[in-house]
């Protein structure tokens, strides 16, 4: 199979699809605040970010790390407050719910019409597949062989509808994507089934463990904010272009995929 191929949208779209709600603008004052709920916390921007989500969010040395902590830093910086994350779960990610503690939810969050119209997406900051990966031996070496196997999938992702559509029948859900990872290590189950991104990134180092099946969903990766939040999403629009513009984002993107 082709090794994984991390790609970051070098050019944003013009375009951006509806996702979560919020309202930022650089510093906003006090009246701002009390007219916008923006910030949730005052003095700080808030993210909801599922953790650990290897590379994009996880912690290191007692701190949270990772692709899309390194855009959410920047994101603060630009609104001149301060950054503060909170662990969410990606069922309240997806379904809108994070809007009532976080301003941003930053996530490797696939953009999908059924989300968009509970919040509003940024443009785009990174293209994304999904992948099944097993162990060597294990008898899966595509769909149709996974059929009765058991597949661990993240609940409420793309992975885990995409799973259900192809007919696998014995999934097991797992809140976050550490512990689906944890699963197949352990022999719990057969294969996983998500994102090229990190499953690919969490086996790369882990012989006896490979990409047995890719699958050319097109899928593209949003920041999200609550509706009706226009500045809060001009704010994560105008980081993404300044990253971009300015080379950081593929800088970022070697960082903590190893390539472009």
């Amino acid at each position: 199979m082709r090794p994984l191929k991390k790609r970051f949208v070098s050019t944003l779209a013009v375009s951006s699809v509806a996702l979560l709600a919020l309202t930022a603008c650089g510093s906003g004052t006090s009246d701002e605040s009390e007219d916008s709920g923006f910030p949730v916390n005052a003095g700080k921007l808030t993210f909801c970010s599922d953790i650990p989500y290897e590379p994009f969010e996880f912690v290191q040395d007692g701190k949270n790390v990772g692709f899309d902590m390194d855009i959410a830093a920047e994101i603060a910086k630009d609104a001149e407050l301060d950054l503060n994350v909170i662990d969410a779960s990606f069922d309240s990610i997806e379904s809108g719910l994070f809007s009532v503690q976080c301003d941003i939810a930053i996530s490797s969050v696939s953009i999908t019409e059924e989300r968009a119209a509970k919040m509003d997406f940024s443009t785009p900051y990174m293209d994304d597949d999904l992948v099944l990966i097993a162990a060597e031996g294990s008898g899966v070496t595509d769909l149709e062989s996974a059929k009765g196997k058991k597949v661990g999938v993240q609940q409420a992702t793309t992975g885990e509808k995409y799973a259900k559509e192809q007919g696998l029948n014995n999934t097991i859900g797992y809140e976050d994507a550490g512990l689906q990872t944890q699963a197949l290590l352990a022999g719990q189950v057969d294969a996983l089934l998500g994102n090229q991104s990190v499953l690919g990134y969490t086996i790369k180092d882990k012989p006896g463990f490979k990409v047995v099946a890719d699958f050319k969903t097109g899928e593209q990766l949003g920041i999200a904010v609550p509706k009706e939040q226009a500045e809060t999403l001009e704010l994560v629009n105008g980081t993404l272009k300044r990253l971009t513009d300015a080379g950081t984002m593929e800088e970022l993107t070697v960082k903590w995929f190893g390539e472009k």
